[in-house]
């Protein structure tokens, strides 16, 4: 499927293609970009709950840059919660964005802990291997092949990497399936660990402790229902807050915005498209 979205405050429309339903593994998210802008154009990126890898195709390379002073030119991975991170490109926008539960990054990149937060070029997590995809990527006649080419080479690095452990999995799923309102100490009783031990083992294999990874999760919701137009004060009600600073506190440590700002994120304007799963219409009735 392939839409044309706006982007505002941006004189550009962009060209979204998806995959077909059930065509990527579990844990894995694709959309294609596509568009000309009448200049540059540099976007702050909304943290979300997974490792996001970008293969660049365009004619004028597409630049990450990390808080850190860390930066990657084209083809590049932004770990999970890297704080104030912004995408620029030049006047014709072509890329892939694929985006990895850190269940399955742990395994597909062979990173973990040392990935989180940072911006790093895919070359270094792959080595040659990254160029020879781009290369098949860029020479594909459509985007279907092009996310065929991906899947493909997701699946083979999955059987040759080292999976997280099950107790790990078991315990993301679970943070996921609560919108990240679940507590710690309930995760390491229903894994049989000390919470000392997910706390390490955790940390080891996502990249950041079991707390923070929550509250990425349930930020992430905030985003969206912020997006989806809902005022500050219903989100923090529905999202399970102390209240609408306690909200903004957060906004402002995970994507360096205040609450206003993140509804009104260009970042934000495609998603709907791009990734449906995340549209959020009416918070009223969901926990």
């Amino acid at each position: 499927m392939q839409t044309e979205v706006a982007m505002p405050g941006i004189a550009a429309s962009i060209d979204v293609a998806v995959p077909g339903w059930g065509s990527c593994p579990a844990g894995v998210e694709m959309a294609g970009f596509r568009g000309r802008t009448d200049r540059a154009v540099e976007l702050r990126m909304v943290p979300y709950p997974a490792l996001t890898v970008f293969i660049d195709f365009g004619s004028s390379a597409l630049l990450i840059d990390g808080d850190g002073g860390e930066s990657a030119w084209g083809s590049s991975v932004v770990g999970l919660a890297p704080g104030t991170v912004r995408a620029a490109c030049g006047y014709e926008a072509d890329c892939l964005q694929i985006r990895l539960s850190p269940v399955v990054a742990h395994t597909v990149l062979g990173a973990g802990g040392e990935c989180s937060g940072a911006v790093l070029g895919l070359e270094e997590l792959w080595g040659r291997e990254a160029g020879r995809v781009q290369e098949r990527l860029s020479a594909a006649g459509s985007w279907d092949e092009r996310f065929a080419i991906a899947v493909a080479a997701l699946v083979r690095r999955a059987e040759a990497g080292r999976a997280v452990d099950p107790e790990i999995g078991f315990v993301w799923r679970r943070m996921v399936n609560s919108r990240g309102r679940i507590r710690v100490e309930r995760l390491a009783e229903e894994v049989g660990w000390s919470r000392k031990r997910l706390w390490a083992r955790f940390g080891a294999q996502i990249g950041l402790t079991p707390k923070r990874a929550a509250n990425l999760i349930r930020f992430d919701r905030v985003a969206h229902c912020l997006a989806a137009g809902h005022s500050a004060a219903d989100v923090a009600v529905a999202c399970g807050f102390a209240d609408q600073s306690h909200l903004h506190r957060d906004a402002v440590a995970f994507a360096g915005m205040t609450p206003a700002a993140v509804a009104a994120a260009p970042w934000l304007a495609v998603d709907e498209v791009a990734w449906p799963g995340q549209a959020v219409r009416n918070i009223s009735s969901r926990r």
